[in-house]
């Protein structure tokens, strides 16, 4: 009876015990930085979530600091976090981050195709320097240790344009708004003036085909670690010889050689993502409106993309994008019909292939498994970086697309059609959010191939 007795104290004192331990709550003290020799320290608390002075439970302090780790390593400014949390007494946390900077000045060469994918140059035009835009890149991220980002750029070749962009995440002292601002000028003389048989068809003359130039100005704001909006005004003018003028007179909005308009965007975006370069857990919503004003030109785009990564261990993950666009024209026009083949809306399989039309929808399912990782030594500049590790994921794909058109082409095929595309690929991720997918895929015409895609970001 006694032992009954006893055992019953325990048990109840245990669970007592336990939870109290979870409803328990500690206090942040201080929180410390180490390593941010450039970026400024309220930088780094911004992508917090906590601060000093916060009560918080000590059974989710773990995860809090894991969310730290992850949104200090998503702005892109260190190729190393870490975070700890030391309990002071029985009420009181300390939290300690040292981070490594990456480096900010890239004064890079740049090449670069200007074919939709590496693919497509390479086999479809045979890798062609004429295709080829080169020239120099200034990129200065963290310009003032404010993640602000410069880039000045001198590009010829292909097209020959001067580019200058600059943004400022934060000009408020609660870090909510934000500043960007953006000059382009460009000069063309191979124009994609049609798509034929679902593939773009060029113009070039020794002379100029195509002109112009673009600046906006955008106001960013962030309420919270996870939701951005973006409003941006832009205005332009594009400009196209008589020769493309002649070949395709409804190739600008306004069917003239000379369009000028000005431009209205706003984003919505809430990212939740444990590493933005290649999720493995998470999900993230984005909105787009764009409402361009001309006269008898105007234009409206809508666009809606859902991404969910999900984990069913530390090897496997299943990665799900719907995306959505419609278009609403006035007059039908080849700038505004383009659709799946540009920006966001690919489908791998599809690389060679365009599809024009008002409104297009594609879904993506892709599992990941791990194949481990490698770390290589850096022999080259090991005392900023000794080591470069890569991690290697194996996936299996199947996309589905469907684009409407109400003025179907009779030689473009997959408009109004079911399009669908599977693949098997190798995926190998390292430092500067370094992707590089490698993809065999088929499509529902019976082609098949292997395409490249992916690049780094600085």
């Amino acid at each position: 009876m006694f032992n009954k007795w006893l055992l019953t104290l325990v048990f109840t004192l245990s669970f007592f015990i336990i939870s109290f331990i979870g409803k328990a709550q500690v206090k942040i003290g201080t929180i410390s930085v180490e390593g941010n020799n450039k970026t400024k320290s309220y930088i780094l608390f911004r992508e917090l979530p906590y601060h000093v002075g916060d009560v918080i439970a000590l059974d989710s302090l773990a995860k809090l600091d894991t969310l730290a780790q992850q949104q200090l390593f998503n702005t892109s400014l260190f190729l190393d976090v870490a975070v700890v949390s030391n309990l002071v007494d029985s009420q009181t946390v300390s939290i300690h981050i040292k981070v490594k900077e990456r480096w900010y000045f890239f004064p890079i060469p740049y090449f670069r195709w200007v074919d939709r994918s590496f693919s497509e140059w390479w086999n479809v035009y045979n890798h062609s320097l004429d295709r080829v835009n080169y020239g120099i890149n200034l990129r200065q991220a963290n310009a003032t240790g404010n993640n602000d980002k410069l880039t000045v750029g001198l590009i010829t070749g292909y097209t020959h344009q001067a580019v200058v962009k600059y943004q400022f995440p934060y000009i408020d002292n609660k870090l909510r708004y934000g500043l960007g601002v953006g000059w382009l000028n460009f000069t063309q003389k191979e124009v994609n003036i049609a798509t034929v048989n679902d593939k773009q068809r060029f113009l070039k003359t020794p002379d100029v085909n195509q002109k112009g130039y673009r600046g906006s100005v955008s106001i960013l704001y962030r309420p919270n670690l996870f939701e951005r909006h973006t409003v941006q005004l832009g205005f332009g003018n594009n400009q196209v010889s008589d020769t493309v003028f002649l070949s395709r007179p409804n190739y600008l909005p306004n069917h003239k050689k000379d369009f000028s308009y000005f431009d209205l965007t706003a984003t919505f975006s809430k990212v939740k993502f444990n590493y933005n370069a290649y999720p493995t857990k998470g999900s993230s919503t984005e909105f787009a409106a764009y409402q361009r004003f001309s006269n008898a030109s105007n234009f409206t785009s809508l666009q809606f993309r859902k991404v969910y990564a999900h984990p069913f261990s530390k090897a496997n993950f299943l990665l799900v994008e719907s995306n959505s666009v419609v278009k609403f024209m006035p007059n039908m026009n080849y700038l505004d019909g383009k659709l799946v083949g540009y920006g966001n809306m690919q489908l791998s399989g599809l690389e060679y292939y365009v599809v024009d039309g008002n409104a297009a929808s594609i879904l993506k399912a892709q599992w990941h498994h791990s194949l481990g990782s490698i770390t290589v030594k850096n022999f080259l500049t090991d005392k900023f970086l000794p080591s470069v590790k890569y991690q290697f994921w194996l996936k299996v794909f199947s996309h589905l697309g469907y684009v409407y058109s109400d003025q179907p082409r009779n030689t473009n095929k997959l408009s109004n059609t079911l399009l669908r595309t599977a693949g098997v690929g190798l995926d190998i991720i390292s430092i500067y959010d370094f992707v590089l997918k490698i993809d065999y895929s088929v499509n529902q015409l019976g082609d098949k191939g292997v395409y490249l895609h992916g690049g780094i970001n600085f």
